[in-house]
């Protein structure tokens, strides 16, 4: 049986189209392998969002180069935000990769093997039952984006924004559940423009509402949202629907409005801030994650107070924090001088996480001695690892298999980043 192998880095839209194609082989009569000299075919997903990023892949791109030369039958092929337009300039500077093809797109060296139904379904997602099979799982609900920040090379990268209709992901959602995903995480560049360039202007709730009413799904989170596109709706969604996660992740970017218009966000702070005590009053226990940026172009240390002031006030459950780089092709890039110096931008990151980590510990903290409930997604390192509805990563020991189980954890420790605990009951799935 020929192998396959799946390379993936970047954001969770990778992770959901990496799924999708190892589905689309294994149909073809592939067996997944996760070492690459072993496979007949090598998929590297690529991401583009941070220099650092793009580095990883094409020195990834660039090591398969001596498996090709020891191996001619050998088939490599390069998806991701690393394919662009431009695929002569692609094929010029990896002449040994036989394949590009834009993220979401279908291999087209694939199609016609099928019948069109069976394509459509799979590159939609469905899944082949197999002991993989993830307990959860991603599904891409929009793809693209519109809002064009300052900063952002997906726009470029990924198009605008094309949402997938309604039926079309029940289906494929009753399928993942069947194949034994008990956890399904919508995703999208906006989740929350999902709808607006559908004919019946469907929105992110109508889904939530009709994902809500699966048999066998236990859970159901969505991500990411764009704050100037939340709406109330959506919150009141989360705070009815009983399969719907208390969690929410709203990147806010900067603390301070006059970098907020140079990123092209199109929300103020105080927009922001009510979003956030709007979230709190509808959905009191919801846990709420951001995105950082420091050390945007022009970001004095006022403005950066301002933000580290708004993460204080508001005490995320987590917080991402990058330190600005420029990627060309973007406004940013064009129009703004990257003028914060590498070592201004490296304190304020290390700030930003002190000041998470503290936060975040003391959050965490509240949950010792307490019971909560996790989805058991599989074994780390030996021991059962889970989230709570809120999100929090929580791992236990024990010699049952409980691994698609819906069980009740006693938090004995607590930290930052992690829960531990002891099993103490187990919950109908």
């Amino acid at each position: 049986m020929p192998k396959y192998h799946i390379w993936t880095i970047g954001c969770q839209m990778n992770k959901a189209e990496s799924d999708r194609l190892g589905s689309l082989f294994e149909q073809q009569g592939y067996q997944a392998t996760v070492t690459a000299e072993e496979a007949d075919l090598i998929v590297l997903n690529s991401c583009v969002v941070r220099q650092s990023a793009e580095n990883r892949a094409v020195g990834k791109l660039r090591a398969l180069k001596p498996l090709k030369q020891a191996n001619p039958n050998l088939t490599v092929a390069l998806t991701g935000c690393l394919v662009d337009s431009n695929e002569a300039q692609l094929r010029k500077a990896f002449p040994y990769v036989d394949h590009f093809f834009k993220p979401g797109e279908i291999p087209r060296w694939l199609q016609g093997t099928q019948t069109t139904r069976q394509t459509h379904s799979t590159s939609s997602g469905q899944a082949q039952e197999t002991q993989d099979s993830p307990v959860s799982a991603y599904l891409p609900i929009i793809q693209g984006c519109d809002n064009f920040c300052s900063y952002c090379i997906v726009p470029y990268r990924r198009g605008r924004e094309r949402s997938r209709p309604v039926a079309e992901l029940v289906q494929e959602a009753r399928e993942l559940v069947k194949h034994g995903a008990s956890e399904i995480t919508l995703v999208g560049q906006n989740v929350d423009s999902y709808g607006h360039d559908l004919a019946d202007k469907p929105e992110l709730a109508d889904l939530l509402e009709e994902f809500n009413g699966i048999e066998g799904l236990a859970r159901l989170r969505f991500l990411t949202n764009h704050p100037k596109d939340m709406t109330e709706r959506l919150i009141e969604a989360v705070a009815s629907l009983d399969k719907v996660c208390e969690q929410f992740y709203v990147p806010v970017q900067s603390g301070d409005n006059d970098i907020l218009k140079l990123m092209r966000r199109d929300y103020t702070v105080e927009r922001y801030r009510q979003l956030i005590d709007e979230i709190r009053h509808q959905v009191p226990d919801a846990a709420i994650s951001t995105d950082v940026i420091v050390g945007f172009p022009s970001e004095t240390e006022a403005q950066f107070q301002h933000t580290y002031d708004l993460l204080a006030e508001l005490r995320f459950d987590t917080v991402h924090v990058a330190a600005y780089s420029p990627r060309a092709g973007t406004i940013a890039a064009r129009e703004l001088e990257d003028d914060v110096p590498a070592a201004e931008k490296s304190r304020r990151l290390a700030l930003i996480e002190k000041l998470q980590t503290d936060i975040a510990s003391e959050i965490n903290a509240r949950l010792l001695r307490k019971t909560v409930e996790i989805l058991v997604e599989g074994r780390k390192k030996g021991k059962w690892q889970g989230r709570t509805r809120s999100g929090k990563l929580v791992f236990f020991s024990d010699s049952g298999n409980w691994r698609g189980q819906l069980v009740k954890i006693r938090i004995e420790k607590t930290s930052p980043w992690s829960l531990q605990g002891k099993i103490i009951e187990e919950t109908t799935k």
